[in-house]
Protein backbone atom coordinates (compact mmCIF):
# COMPACT_ATOMS: atom_id res chain seq x y z
CA UNK A 1 0.00 0.00 0.00
CA UNK A 2 1.75 3.23 -1.25
CA UNK A 3 1.00 6.63 0.38
CA UNK A 4 1.02 9.18 -2.59
CA UNK A 5 3.63 12.25 -2.01
CA UNK A 6 1.76 14.59 -1.86
CA UNK A 7 1.31 13.84 1.86
CA UNK A 8 5.16 14.78 2.40
CA UNK A 9 8.14 16.68 0.97
CA UNK A 10 10.56 14.13 2.19
CA UNK A 11 11.22 10.62 3.80
CA UNK A 12 12.61 11.53 7.32
CA UNK A 13 14.87 8.49 8.56
CA UNK A 14 14.51 8.21 12.62
CA UNK A 15 15.10 5.96 15.60
CA UNK A 16 12.47 4.34 16.68
CA UNK A 17 11.68 2.14 19.64
CA UNK A 18 14.70 0.46 20.77
CA UNK A 19 16.44 2.53 17.92
CA UNK A 20 14.98 0.85 15.05
CA UNK A 21 15.73 1.96 12.23
CA UNK A 22 12.40 3.94 10.88
CA UNK A 23 10.57 5.94 8.64
CA UNK A 24 8.12 8.48 7.97
CA UNK A 25 6.64 11.27 5.51
CA UNK A 26 7.26 14.64 6.65
CA UNK A 27 6.29 17.92 5.77
CA UNK A 28 7.31 21.41 7.29
CA UNK A 29 4.99 24.64 6.93
CA UNK A 30 7.00 27.77 8.04
CA UNK A 31 4.67 30.19 9.96
CA UNK A 32 4.56 32.86 7.41
CA UNK A 33 3.92 30.29 4.55
CA UNK A 34 0.69 29.48 6.13
CA UNK A 35 -2.30 31.18 8.21
CA UNK A 36 -0.73 29.28 11.11
CA UNK A 37 1.43 31.29 13.49
CA UNK A 38 3.37 28.38 14.25
CA UNK A 39 5.53 26.57 12.03
CA UNK A 40 3.22 22.92 11.11
CA UNK A 41 5.59 19.54 11.14
CA UNK A 42 3.61 17.04 9.45
CA UNK A 43 4.70 13.22 10.26
CA UNK A 44 2.65 11.27 7.44
CA UNK A 45 2.52 7.05 8.36
CA UNK A 46 4.04 5.33 5.72
CA UNK A 47 3.00 1.55 6.39
CA UNK A 48 4.63 -1.15 4.78
CA UNK A 49 7.59 1.60 3.14
CA UNK A 50 8.33 1.85 6.75
CA UNK A 51 10.42 -1.07 8.39
CA UNK A 52 10.40 0.04 12.09
CA UNK A 53 8.04 2.13 14.52
CA UNK A 54 5.12 3.82 13.43
CA UNK A 55 4.87 7.65 13.72
CA UNK A 56 2.16 7.40 16.95
CA UNK A 57 4.19 4.78 18.88
CA UNK A 58 7.67 7.20 18.30
CA UNK A 59 5.65 9.75 20.14
CA UNK A 60 7.84 12.36 21.71
CA UNK A 61 10.78 11.02 20.47
CA UNK A 62 10.16 11.66 16.76
CA UNK A 63 9.42 15.52 17.73
CA UNK A 64 12.39 15.67 19.20
CA UNK A 65 14.00 14.09 17.10
CA UNK A 66 12.99 16.19 13.97
CA UNK A 67 13.28 19.52 15.63
CA UNK A 68 16.87 18.45 16.16
CA UNK A 69 17.51 18.12 12.66
CA UNK A 70 15.68 20.84 11.08
CA UNK A 71 16.62 23.13 14.31
CA UNK A 72 13.51 24.40 15.04
CA UNK A 73 12.10 25.02 18.56
CA UNK A 74 9.63 22.65 20.09
CA UNK A 75 7.69 25.27 21.83
CA UNK A 76 6.91 26.87 18.27
CA UNK A 77 6.16 24.40 16.50
CA UNK A 78 2.07 22.43 15.68
CA UNK A 79 2.62 19.16 15.47
CA UNK A 80 0.75 16.88 13.77
CA UNK A 81 0.33 12.75 12.91
CA UNK A 82 -1.33 11.84 9.69
CA UNK A 83 -2.60 8.69 8.61
CA UNK A 84 -3.07 8.89 4.83
CA UNK A 85 -5.65 7.40 2.40
CA UNK A 86 -4.62 4.59 0.56
CA UNK A 87 -8.15 3.99 -0.74
CA UNK A 88 -8.04 1.01 1.36
CA UNK A 89 -11.76 -0.72 1.53
CA UNK A 90 -10.22 -1.47 5.51
CA UNK A 91 -11.82 1.61 7.49
CA UNK A 92 -8.72 1.12 9.76
CA UNK A 93 -6.58 3.01 6.54
CA UNK A 94 -9.51 5.79 7.00
CA UNK A 95 -7.66 9.29 6.74
CA UNK A 96 -6.86 11.25 9.69
CA UNK A 97 -5.45 14.18 11.18
CA UNK A 98 -4.29 14.54 14.65
CA UNK A 99 -2.43 17.27 16.06
CA UNK A 100 -0.67 15.89 18.70
CA UNK A 101 0.47 17.68 22.07
CA UNK A 102 3.32 16.41 24.44
CA UNK A 103 3.77 16.94 28.08
CA UNK A 104 7.09 16.51 30.05
CA UNK A 105 4.39 13.91 32.42
CA UNK A 106 1.80 12.89 30.58
CA UNK A 107 0.49 10.35 27.41
CA UNK A 108 0.40 12.76 24.34
CA UNK A 109 -3.33 14.47 23.93
CA UNK A 110 -4.27 13.71 20.54
CA UNK A 111 -7.05 16.22 18.96
CA UNK A 112 -8.57 15.24 15.88
CA UNK A 113 -8.16 18.38 12.85
CA UNK A 114 -10.68 18.59 9.86
CA UNK A 115 -9.12 17.28 7.19
CA UNK A 116 -10.77 20.18 4.92
CA UNK A 117 -8.38 22.49 6.98
CA UNK A 118 -5.27 20.32 6.52
CA UNK A 119 -6.06 19.29 2.43
CA UNK A 120 -5.72 23.01 1.87
CA UNK A 121 -2.31 22.58 2.88
CA UNK A 122 -0.99 19.82 0.18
Amino acid sequence: MQVPQKYYDEIFDFKGQWDMPSRCGLKILLSGDTDFTKTVVIVTELYQDNPGTTVTAAGKSLMSQICQSKNLDPNDIVYVQCNPNTNSKLSFYDENFFEVTFSDSGEPVYKQVSDICLKELF
